[in-house]
Formats: structure tokens, sequence, C-alpha cells
């Protein structure tokens, strides 16, 4: 997998850079926009999400009305996933679908196309029911709103050192304004009624 270490590299060397990412990206796998979407849209990288669907579980046919009564075809893989937060998010696209009078599947791809710094979405469907099903996205425009309930049913939670990034201002900047960001001084850097010079 690219990082930015090779990106940078390449840079300096006078290679020749990479331009895109192919990565899993999906409302159930997004673990990616801790690094590698940020850093896409740092280097101007494209990105090609690849699962969009999670191995077919935000395809439609699982839903918390037949929770259960489907063998999955991909086993564990969908297994796995198959829990009360993936039901409230499938039935969060069943309702943005019908609105868009489409389906679960076309909505869960709308939502990956709509990401910055995506470029193309890979598909893929073992019937030509599912292709219609995944081409249908293309027609599919979400609303702010929309987006943003989705967004918040499937938040990704990140760890060190993104979880102090909303702390980084105050205890880097020391009070000042950097490249449009500011924020308090910390009292990690500074005790309340100290003043810095």
């Amino acid at each position: 997998m690219e990082d930015r270490g090779s990106h940078l590299i390449a840079r300096f060397r006078g290679w020749s850079s990479f331009v895109g990412l192919q990565i899993e990206y999906s409302l159930l796998e997004r673990a990616v926009e801790q690094e590698l979407v940020p850093m896409a849209g740092e280097f101007g990288l494209g990105i090609t999400p690849w699962s969009p669907l999670k191995s077919g579980v935000l395809s439609g046919k699982y839903t918390r009305a037949n929770g259960g009564a489907h063998n999955a075809d991909r086993g564990a893989m969908v297994d796995a996933f198959l829990d009360e937060k993936t039901y409230a998010l499938i039935d969060e696209l069943e309702v943005i679908a019908k609105t868009h009078e489409t389906n679960v599947a076309s909505v869960a791809l709308a939502w990956v196309r709509a990401q910055a710094g995506v470029s193309s979405v890979i598909i893929g469907a073992r019937r030509l029911s599912q292709l219609d099903d995944n081409v249908r996205a293309v027609d599919v425009n979400l609303t702010a709103d929309e987006l943003a309930r989705l967004d918040a049913l499937t938040k990704p939670r990140f760890g060190f050192p993104h979880n102090m990034l909303e702390m980084a201002p105050g205890i880097l900047n020391g009070g000042t304004t950097v490249n449009g960001v500011s924020a308090p001084t910390s009292e990690y850097v500074m005790p309340k009624g100290v003043q810095p010079y």
C-alpha cells in the first residue's frame, strides 16, 4: 500500500509519483479516513474504492426484517457485520432509497461516490440484476442532510494521534493563528493566569 513517505521520496527524486489509491472504502469501512483519505487530498491522488457494499452487506439483501433468514454467500465476511449498528444503517439506507425511488445498494454506492477524492468505484456483480442495481447509483445525488445522517451512523473513532488533533492548535500554536487555525493556549503548555512574556 502506498504511503506518504514513498510518495514524498518519489517527488524528491523526480520519479513518477503515485496518482491514485485503490482501497477498501464503504459506510462500514471508514478506517481509511484517518490517514489515507487526507493524504490523497493533500497530494491530489484519486481514490478508487473497492468493496463499496462491504462484501454485499449493504446490497439490500440483509435487513432487520430477514435477519438470520439468509445464509450469507460469503459466510463470516458478512455475518461479522450483521449487528444492531449495521441494521440501523440499513434502515436509514432504506428510508433514503424510498425518497430517491431507488434501492439500498444505489444509496450506499452514492455515499461512496460523494466522498472527497473518489474518482471511480469498483463494483462487483454476479447477476445482471445486481449490476443494474449498482449502475443506478450514478443517478442518485444525496443531499447534504442525507450524507450527514449516514455519516453520523458510521463515523469512525480514531485513536492516536488523530484523537489529539483537536488539542493540537492549543498546544502547538501557543495562542497564535497558524494557517488559519487558532485555539486558546492549552493548560498543558501554560497554566491559567500565567502570561507568556
